[in-house]
């Protein structure tokens, strides 16, 4: 089997464009924390709103027919069943299947953090699930997704999904800092990389990955 590996200046300059690229990850990680509080803020729901808490004024939904009849309600489910059952990924939203009292299934985007226990714990007793609303959308154009979510059972219906989430579905601190301070260090080695390869090339340290046309003239005199 041929083995091919990468030239000792290349590592080089690997190694100093990763160290170089630490200096603005630091920078940038500094300013995440301020950062991440206002998207926190922006990102909690209040009580009562669609993806917040629902208290005991919203209604209780015990089938599709009472979410197609109500603006807002919410569902009451047995623990944390909807986890359990299939879900997958709809445009940017993560959703489950919930099962409804009536046995009916249906998809959603739940806000996790607007889910109140009743039980000791998520796995006992029933979970409040967020205040939701109907959104009318053909989920069937999305092959993909129905073959995640409906990996158990069909869903009911497929011409909406249940919105709990509104505003809410907050990142945790650690993901919400690492996409930007990522994206920033490999900018700054993919900036950096070519930029001390051709100095070291210049002094005479490296190799040139293109000669200069001087210099290829000088080599064929």
């Amino acid at each position: 089997m041929r083995r091919t590996s990468l030239r000792f200046d290349i590592w080089i300059c690997l190694a100093l464009a990763y160290l170089i690229s630490l200096l603005p990850v630091k920078v940038v990680e500094k300013m995440m924390p301020a950062q991440y509080d206002n998207y926190v803020e922006e990102h909690t729901v209040s009580a009562g709103e669609i993806g917040g808490a629902a208290g005991e004024s919203v209604f209780r939904a015990q089938s599709v027919a009472d979410l197609e009849a109500h603006e807002t309600f919410t569902i009451v489910s047995d623990g944390i069943e909807y986890r359990n059952r299939g879900g997958g990924y709809y445009k940017n939203w993560y959703m489950n299947a919930v099962t409804l009292p009536s046995g009916e299934l249906v998809a959603a985007c739940i806000n996790e953090d607007a889910v109140q226990q009743t039980g000791e714990d998520i796995f006992t007793g029933d979970n409040i699930l967020p205040v939701g609303r109907l959104v009318y959308e053909d989920l069937s154009e999305n092959e993909t997704f129905l073959e995640q979510i409906e990996y158990k059972e069909p869903l009911s219906r497929t011409d909406f999904y249940v919105d709990m989430l509104g505003n809410g579905g907050k990142l945790s601190e650690e993901d919400y800092t690492q996409i930007p301070t990522l994206m920033i260090q490999l900018g700054t080695i993919f900036v950096c990389f070519p930029l001390l390869h051709m100095l070291g090339a210049r002094l005479g340290i490296f190799p040139y990955f293109f000669p200069p046309k001087n210099k290829k003239e000088a080599e064929w005199k």
